[in-house]
Formats: C-alpha cells, sequence, structure tokens
C-alpha cells in the first residue's frame, strides 16, 4: 500500500510549496521537479513506480503552479525558484536525487552550484533545453517542445510567469555552476519529446565532472503511460548504480575500505597536531582523530598512525600543540596532510607558551604536555593534559564528511 500525504515546504520570502509525500522516509528520497506550464501530476505514474522500486519520493508543484502559492507580486524570476530549491533541501532530513525536467534543469544546476555535495547526492536532468539568452521562457518554449504547454489548463499555472521568468544571461551562469557539482549527474534526452540537436545538449552538461548521458527513442510524452515504464527503468538503474537502496555492511575480516567508509559517516572537526623535533626542527600532521578525554584533570587525546611521518617525533615529545582548524585554512590542512614539503615554509607559525609550535590564525589551540601513550593496532594514542587554551569565537570550523570537507550547513 503507497503511503502518501500533501507535505508543504516553506520557499523564498516564505512562499508555500505543496508536494506530494509518497514512500518510507527512511528509503532514499527522490525530488521530482515539474516543467514549466505543468504540475507535479506529470511525474504521477513515475512517483508511484519510484516508490514501488523502495524510493522515498517528495513531487512538488513549482511556486505559480498547481497547489503551491501563486505569488502576490508575481515574483517569478529565476533566483527565485533557485532559492525555492535551495529551501526545500535545507528542509530534507537526506540528500535527495533532484530529478529536474526542462527548465527545471537550469534551477536545479544553478541551485547546487556552490554545495551541491551537502544539500543532494544526485541530479538527473531531463530534456534540459539549450541556454539561449534574452528570451522569457515563453519564447523559448517554442525551440524546446511543442508539448512543454500541452496536457494541462491554464488555471492550473500562473501565465504571467512564463514572461516573467527570463533567461538572459543563463547560459553562462550555468557554464560556471556545472563544475562544481561533484555528484553524479545523468542527462536523459528525448523523455518529452524527439531528440533534437538543438535542444537536447546543453553546452553545460559537459562541465559536470561527474555525467552519464542517455538518449530515449521514439519521442511522444513521458506523461503517457507506455513510456512511464522504460523511463522508470532508466531511473532505477542510475538510482541503484550512484544511490543504491541496501546499505554497506562490515563484517570483521571483509574489506578495510568499507570500514572505514563507515567511519567516515562521523562527522569531525579538523586538526594539525604540531611538536618540535630532537633537532629544534618544527613537525606537524594534519589529523581528524582528537577528542577531549577529562576536564579535571584538562585531559585530551589525538590518534596518529604508526606510518605518518612524524610519529617518532610525536611518541617522543614532552609538549605538542593541536590547532583546530577553521574554514579559511583548507589548503593549510592539505599541506600538512601531504608529504615531502616544508610545512611550515610558507605557513604563519610561532612558538608558543609551552614550547610547541602554533598556528596562530586557527579556530582553536590547545598547548599540552604529554601526560600518556598507549599503542592502539596501527596507531597510538597520545595523551596530553591542556596547560594553556584559546579559540576564536567568530570563525566557523572546517569540517571532515565521508572523505570531503565540508562547512556548517545553517538552516
Amino acid at each position: 500500500m503507497t503511503i502518501r500525504y500533501v507535505r508543504e515546504f516553506k520557499g523564498f520570502a516564505g512562499i508555500r510549496l505543496e508536494s506530494d509525500d509518497i514512500g518510507t522516509a527512511d528509503d532514499p528520497s527522490i525530488i521530482l521537479l515539474h516543467g514549466f506550464g505543468q504540475t507535479r501530476k506529470v511525474w504521477e505514474d513515475v512517483a508511484v513506480g519510484l516508490e514501488q522500486a523502495g524510493r522515498h519520493v517528495i513531487n512538488v508543484d513549482l511556486r505559480g503552479h498547481g497547489g503551491s502559492d501563486w505569488p502576490s507580486d508575481s515574483r517569478y524570476g529565476f533566483d527565485a525558484y533557485v532559492e525555492d530549491l535551495r529551501a526545500v533541501l535545507g528542509q530534507m532530513r537526506t540528500r535527495p536525487v533532484v530529478v529536474a525536467a526542462m527548465h527545471s534543469g537550469w534551477i536545479a544546476t544553478a541551485a547546487l552550484a556552490e554545495d551541491a555535495a551537502t544539500l543532494a547526492s544526485g541530479l538527473i536532468l531531463v530534456d534540459p533545453p539549450a541556454e539561449k539568452g534574452g528570451q522569457t521562457v515563453r519564447a523559448a518554449a517554442e525551440t524546446v517542445s511543442a508539448s512543454l504547454l500541452q496536457g494541462l489548463a491554464k488555471p492550473d499555472y500562473d501565465t504571467k510567469l512564463l514572461d516573467l521568468f527570463h533567461v538572459d544571461g543563463t547560459g553562462e551562469r550555468l557554464s560556471v555552476a556545472a563544475p562544481h557539482i561533484n555528484i553524479p549527474v545523468l542527462l536523459i534526452r528525448g523523455a518529452l519529446g524527439s531528440v533534437e540537436p538543438d535542444t537536447a545538449s546543453p553546452a553545460f552538461v559537459a562541465a559536470f565532472p561527474d555525467v552519464e548521458a542517455i538518449d530515449v527513442d521514439g519521442g511522444g510524452l513521458l506523461v503517457n503511460a507506455e513510456r512511464t515504464e522504460a523511463f522508470n527503468g532508466l531511473l532505477i538503474d542510475f538510482l541503484e548504480r550512484k544511490q543504491p537502496r541496501f546499505i554497506p555492511e562490515y563484517r570483521s575480516g571483509s574489506d578495510a575500505r568499507t570500514l572505514r567508509d563507515a567511519m567516515g559517516c562521523f562527522a569531525t572537526g579538523i586538526t594539525i597536531i604540531t611538536a618540535h623535533a630532537a633537532d629544534g626542527k618544527p613537525i606537524g600532521i594534519t589529523a581528524n582523530s582528537f577528542t577531549s578525554v577529562s576536564l579535571d584533570p584538562p585531559l585530551l587525546l589525538v590518534c596518529i598512525a604508526n606510518n605518518a611521518g612524524s610519529a617518532e617525533t610525536l611518541r617522543s615529545a614532552e609538549s605538542f600543540a593541536v590547532n583546530v582548524l577553521q574554514i579559511g585554512q583548507q589548503p593549510v590542512s592539505n599541506l600538512f596532510a601531504g608529504k615531502g614539503e616544508d610545512r611550515f615554509a610558507g605557513t604563519r607559525w610561532e612558538v608558543g607558551e609551552y614550547g610547541a609550535p602554533i598556528l596562530p590564525s586557527s579556530l582553536g589551540i590547545f598547548e599540552c604536555t604529554r601526560n600518556a601513550l598507549h599503542e592502539a593496532g596501527d596507531h597510538f594514542l597520545l595523551v596530553g593534559k591542556v596547560e594553556k587554551a584559546s579559540f576564536e569565537p567568530r570563525r566557523d570550523p572546517l569540517l571532515y564528511f565521508r572523505g570531503k570537507y565540508r562547512r556548517l550547513h545553517f538552516t
């Protein structure tokens, strides 16, 4: 039995966006975005098919369409739609795959440009039109497909939006955005009509770092029942490869990479551990295995790999410092995580009060004396007594999650 209810989201400037919420929220999520002059009804059969394949579907009406608000100020500019989608993504409990038809593909690309990996897990573009400047949607529709405005009566959408959604300058904006979208992307061409060279290959698509393209043979409307099953097959094949329903599982003795990926689900800050070698040379290493141990006495620990280049120095160091990094220090993190470079040559540093090198632009600095050392498999635990701590309350932390740098996302 299909689980379904009407769900509302708060869009840009407080506008109410209505959607169908279909399936179980614990399943991988999909957001469906229809084309202009349509409503979420066009995705109905697709949504049900995806739910039956084990997906949680959010089928949204764009502003000015269907059950969503039709703004009294007629705010139908490109950026209003972009911010609507970013608002919806910010209200999701998981990172969904976004499926966007026609001009909604432009909206989705622009919305994901800044921080795709924190907002979505994949992007599927269905017949995005070629970018041609100086046009409204009404004018551009003539070059896209005669099917754009078919199948619905005018009361199903605010006809004013067709003249107010200007696409001038969109091509350049999308070309700049696409290279930064480091999530899997699928382009499906011909699902909403015949594949034509002028409209089937938008220039910006080639700029995505991880993109696949599929041509659908035969033409005809996706909303026709005979095409929905084949279309769903394309979607589900992509989803199962890029966002599988069944979670990876590690058991003792199996692939260590799976265990590492599981450990990577714990989001952490990033630190640089610094000390002086016996010859007085400063050493440092990037580490995210760091935690507070005790407030009385004030203890912390860091976990260091036995094969790390600075491991022997840290094993014997009587004092060391933990420098907690802020968002502007990603290059410093990469530098100290690498090998074979003079890490301190181009880095601002100074000697702390307790003898260890410190990085004064860090979010937080803990100057420690050695308290204990414990062997732990292929790592060792270095416990330090905190002698001095300082921090900068106006900065935000540099984060690490699933093998990538992250930033705080405020909703």
